[in-house]
């Protein structure tokens, strides 16, 4: 399969801007479409902020940022290119306008990934008249730097497209994997939404702090996962006899625990109270520094973990 060579970003929210910076390190030349007044001041700020970082992970050998051209146009932008990435609001009404307008100017081989998290594929589907090159590539923010990318076909997807998408998001360095029946939320997120249920509810029920159920997330069961998903951990935590051990184990401890998860609800004063909390926990440090710091960890973790990785 030949490599791909041209991509396109519709919409270059953070979303967009960040798999801008991660197309440009790959040495793709990129045609972004947002219609917003500055975007490509807004665009060129992020590739020239995330590009150390970029090259620090040594993802930036062919990379050029200067192979980056904006449109004001969504059908300019698609035009000639091989993969489509779009990053547009999440409202179906917006979806189907910008698949319509585009479908007419598409290559015929091209593909075009969603990033949509909320969405279902067979919802985005009905905007376009032939869904067939049409599929969910969701990333995790910001995609420039973390690899996951869930991806979602079904019988709708031509043949050979999910391969295809498997094998451009392999030539930018992302991790991948098939989510074989659509939910809501996918994978990723459906575990985030999990543990933060739960983390929320130890707050609310008084059982600790804000900060400190990060704490324990972070300086805990965090750092494992940064190395192997739940299963495999697991397998590991009871020594020769594997997950059929640990579950023999630990059953009853997690029958108790599970039976007595929380089911909390977001209400205005429970938002206020989270919020509350975490601006304890920034102790001053504003958005920006914030997520600063978090880029930073992540490289650091990448970095680290980048030979382990690649044998």
């Amino acid at each position: 399969m030949a490599e791909f060579e041209r991509a396109a970003v519709l919409g270059a929210g953070v979303i967009g801007a960040s798999w801008t910076a991660l197309f440009l390190a790959k040495g793709l030349s990129v045609q972004v479409y947002d219609p917003a007044e500055g975007a490509e001041d807004r665009v060129r700020a992020y590739v020239a902020q995330a590009w150390p970082a970029l090259e620090q992970l040594g993802l930036t050998e062919r990379g050029d940022p200067e192979r980056l051209t904006m449109h004001r146009a969504p059908a300019a932008a698609v035009r000639a290119a091989d993969f489509v990435q779009e990053n547009v609001p999440e409202r179906l009404e917006i979806k189907h306008a910008l698949f319509a307008e585009i479908e007419p100017h598409l290559a015929p081989e091209a593909i075009v990934a969603s990033s949509a998290s909320g969405l279902m594929v067979r919802e985005m589907q009905q905007g376009w008249r032939d869904p067939s090159r049409f599929l969910l590539g969701h990333p995790f923010n910001p995609p420039h730097l973390i690899p996951l990318v869930e991806l979602i076909a079904n019988e709708a997807t031509g043949a050979g497209v999910l391969e295809a998408a498997e094998a451009f998001y392999a030539q930018i360095g992302k991790v991948t994997i098939r989510v074989k029946r659509e939910v809501p939320g996918h994978v990723a997120n459906r575990l985030q939404a999990a543990l933060w249920r739960e983390a929320i509810h130890l707050v609310a029920s008084g059982v600790a702090s804000v900060e400190d159920v990060d704490k324990a997330v972070w300086s805990g069961p965090g750092l494992r996962w940064a190395a192997m998903g739940p299963h495999m951990l697991f397998h590991l935590g009871a020594g020769p006899g594997g997950l059929d051990e640990f579950c023999n184990r630990y059953r009853d401890s997690f029958h108790r625990w599970w039976a007595d998860l929380g089911a909390p609800e977001l209400t205005p004063e429970l938002a206020a109270a989270l919020a509350g909390g975490v601006a304890e926990e920034a102790n001053g440090r504003d958005v920006s520094s914030a997520a600063a710091e978090r880029d930073a960890l992540i490289l650091a973790t990448l970095q680290a973990t980048k030979d382990l990785r690649d044998r």
